[in-house]
């Protein structure tokens, strides 16, 4: 995980430093520029000084999630020919797509995601810039939001799920909220935001409808997950004791015992809150260490300010669920650990949450899960992405594996729901779970929302909140 900024117009140098500077709990490793044709990597943002007028700048933050000998040398920006390029993100199919450009274009010496990405990019190129992005992102498997520039033409790309931010004004554009002024805008999953007009895909997962083999979810379960971790030595996994999150845990000690992998699991919540009670009881069922943070009214009070700041809002529910998230990667920080993986996004592709009986009911529920799968880039994604990295922490979800979303969202959702009065819901989930080896009270935990099983939301409405003016933070 990283930050990218990015300037075009009349603007000052130390206008793009600036935005680096907003962004850099993001990337606190290095730090890089390219303005108007000359690249400058391993900058010193708090000594930059330059007074000078560009049309147009990149900027990037680096979080070096290895421990590089020299980390100046992998910072970004990286060019190729005409092309430049900054990138924020995980590609999961590296090697396949390393391979296939080696026998394209005999070149096998790339050894990162952002130098594949401007190869790819580089050799789709025939002066025409968006044809090329367009047709890489199709080649695409993770999570990333980036921009190119050819010196004439810039576009800037988001992942087809958004799990990776990325927002623009009318003449720049950030991974951060904070970097931007203005009338700030959402650059929609999977489109490309071209010389600063959006273009939407001209194909979309969420309306990809075909006969599915239920038989194969646990294989693309099992593979998101591994995709998400085979470049790590230790993972933190934030954790709540619920199906989700014990079922990814459970895949994470499976694949531990194959290579050299350390797992954690990190649980928030008041003492004895039910998310802590079952977090304790999966963690020693599983055999792995368990680290807890045992919340109370002081906690909240002192975190509320980070948090309401990282997401930007003051949405009560959005701030209950942030602060688990913010808690969790404050712990997962402290221990060193550069990655995060969560449970999100399984309550959409399998129908967990409550109200979607009342879809079911209507029958509807089908093109609800689609609708709020595509939308939770601005409901979730931002807030969980953004708690995250105000502590330095890169959070990956496997349910959100782009080939685990296309094959879920066709599974009939007779699989997913049982009947008008199906209290537990996720029914192939929590099957598959229990197949794989949780036990039944485990695979079946009935569904809490992290705000009310920690303890959190209680303790902001009735406590923190009666002398505690959130808008004073958003100032």
């Amino acid at each position: 995980m990283c930050s990218i900024v990015g300037l075009q117009g009349n603007f000052k140098a130390d206008d793009l430093i600036a935005m680096l500077k907003a962004s850099k709990n993001r990337g606190k490793d290095a730090s890089g520029i390219f303005l108007d044709g000359k690249i400058q990597k391993g900058i010193v943002l708090n000594d930059f000084n330059d007074e000078n007028a560009y049309s147009l700048g990149l900027g990037h933050n680096l979080l070096a999630v290895h421990n590089l000998e020299n980390r100046t040398s992998h910072t970004q920006p990286i060019a190729k020919n005409t092309l430049t390029l900054v990138f924020n993100g995980e590609i999961y199919n590296y090697s396949s797509l390393k391979n296939l450009l080696a026998k394209l274009t005999k070149n096998d010496n790339i050894n990162s995601d952002s130098e594949l990405l401007i190869n790819l990019i580089d050799f789709y190129y025939h002066e025409d810039l968006l044809r090329a992005v367009s047709q890489v992102n199709n080649l695409l498997d993770g999570d990333y939001a980036y921009a190119v520039t050819d010196g004439n033409n810039l576009a800037v790309s988001r992942d087809p799920l958004g799990v990776k931010p990325l927002f623009y004004t009318d003449n720049a554009f950030a991974s951060s909220k904070q970097c931007l002024k203005g009338d700030i805008k959402t650059l929609k999953p999977g489109h490309i935001l071209y010389n600063w007009e959006e273009i939407a895909p001209k194909t979309d997962i969420f309306q990809k409808r075909f006969e599915t083999d239920n038989r194969k979810l646990e294989k693309l379960l099992k593979l998101a997950v591994l995709k998400r971790v085979e470049d790590l030595n230790e993972v933190g996994v934030i954790f709540s004791g619920g199906v989700d999150s014990s079922l990814i845990a459970l895949l994470l000690r499976e694949i531990s015992l194959n290579k050299n992998l350390k797992v954690t699991l990190y649980a928030v919540g008041k003492k004895d809150s039910k998310d802590v009670v079952a977090a304790k009881c999966v963690a020693e069922y599983l055999g792995l260490p368990l680290k807890v943070h045992d919340i109370t009214e002081s906690i909240v009070k002192d975190s509320l300010k980070d948090v309401v700041q990282a997401i930007g809002e003051n949405n009560l529910m959005k701030i209950g669920v942030g602060m688990t998230v913010y808690l969790a990667s404050k712990m997962i920080a402290e221990d060193n650990i550069k990655v995060a993986v969560s449970g999100q996004g399984a309550d959409e592709l399998f129908g967990g949450y409550n109200r979607y009986l009342n879809s079911y009911r209507e029958n509807t529920l089908d093109d609800e899960l689609r609708h709020d799968l595509a939308n939770m880039y601005h409901v979730n994604l931002e807030r969980d992405d953004a708690c995250s990295m105000a502590n330095g922490v890169e959070l990956r979800l496997p349910f959100l594996d782009k080939n685990l979303v296309e094959f879920a969202l066709n599974i009939p959702v007779r699989y997913k729901i049982s009947g008008f009065d199906d209290k537990l819901r996720k029914n192939i989930l929590r099957k598959l779970a229990f197949n794989l080896g949780l036990n039944k009270q485990i695979a079946y935990r009935p569904k809490k929302a992290a705000q009310y099983g920690t303890g959190i939301d209680k303790i902001l409405r009735k406590k923190v909140l009666r002398d505690t003016d959130i808008e004073e933070y958003l100032k």
